[in-house]
């Protein structure tokens, strides 16, 4: 089980800019994506939405998948900037893992 955190969105303001609201989850960036499988960045990105703070850090090895190529940010039709996401995905996972 899974603890939803309603702030998370908030929380990673911190390590970038805060556009995963604006991801509609169309699934765009994960069909674009030449590099990944398995619904990424899709996925981590409903994690930011939902605040499953906890299923990020547990599956955070998937983040560095991405080579920020920047496909997924040129394709996404409401500008969400994916690529942005996941590198503040990124910061957030360091930051936490050095405070463990």
């Amino acid at each position: 089980m899974s603890l939803v955190n309603l702030d998370f969105a908030e929380e990673l303001k911190e390590y970038s800019e805060d556009t995963a609201l604006e991801c509609f989850n169309c699934g765009t960036c994960a069909a674009i994506c030449p590099l990944v499988h398995d619904n990424f960045p899709r996925r981590m990105i409903r994690y930011v939405q939902i605040g499953a703070r906890q299923k990020i850090l547990e599956n955070s090895d998937e983040l560095w998948r991405c080579l920020h190529c920047g496909l997924c940010t040129h394709t996404c039709p409401r500008e969400a900037d994916p690529g942005e996401i996941i590198l503040g995905l990124k910061r957030f996972v360091v930051a936490n893992f050095r405070r463990s």
